[in-house]
């Protein structure tokens, strides 16, 4: 395999399905807009959607430890049903601090996905080369949010998860809206050399 193919599979897809990437982008930024017009709602119904996450992952757990093969999967299968079930409990349960501990592991989520977007940005920037800014900026947006929320602790916990989700989702779905459009024009360009 060279290391051209990704490149150009990556623009093969874009090119074919250009229409739900752009779909995306904009279903992503208008939900970041609303996230980022109230924060403080978005943060509870962030907290409130991943405890009810952990609560069905542990009920789920639960029930395939009943199909565990030996004892070693069958206690490794309870500990983590039991584990989610008590995480999605104490998220619903008291969403306020949830949305702290949420909002720290989220942080390290964004430093994580803004490396991995500056890296992507650089790696595709031949396929692209009309819009690898944007997910570069993108990068850079969610290590700038990730450092203001981190420089504010903790009096920012309770607005910070949905002001961070909604600018992230803005900034995504702009990136991922430049992308579709690139690929757009890849489609146009071939449709006017096969005429």
């Amino acid at each position: 395999m060279s290391s051209s193919e990704p490149t150009v599979n990556v623009r093969n897809a874009v090119r074919l399905h250009w229409q739900f990437f752009l779909a995306q982008g904009v279903i992503m930024a208008i939900l970041g807009v609303l996230a980022v017009i109230w924060p403080q709602l978005s943060t509870v119904a962030i907290d409130v959607y991943i405890g009810w996450l952990f609560l069905l992952s542990g009920a789920v757990g639960l029930v395939t430890i009943f199909f565990a093969p030996s004892a070693s999967t069958f206690f490794w299968s309870l500990f983590t049903s039991a584990l989610s079930l008590f995480v999605g409990i104490l998220l619903l349960w008291h969403p306020v601090e949830g949305a702290i501990s949420l909002t720290l592991v989220l942080i390290a989520f964004f430093i994580a996905e803004g490396s991995f977007q500056i890296t992507a940005s650089l790696s595709y920037r031949e396929a692209f080369p009309d819009s690898w800014g944007w997910m570069l900026g993108s990068g850079i947006a969610d290590l700038l949010l990730a450092g203001l929320i981190i420089s504010g602790w903790p009096g920012t916990a309770t607005w910070a998860l949905g002001l961070i989700v909604g600018v992230n989702l803005i900034s995504s779905g702009i990136a991922i809206i430049m992308v579709a459009v690139t690929g757009r024009r890849l489609v146009r360009t071939a449709e006017k050399a096969f005429r």
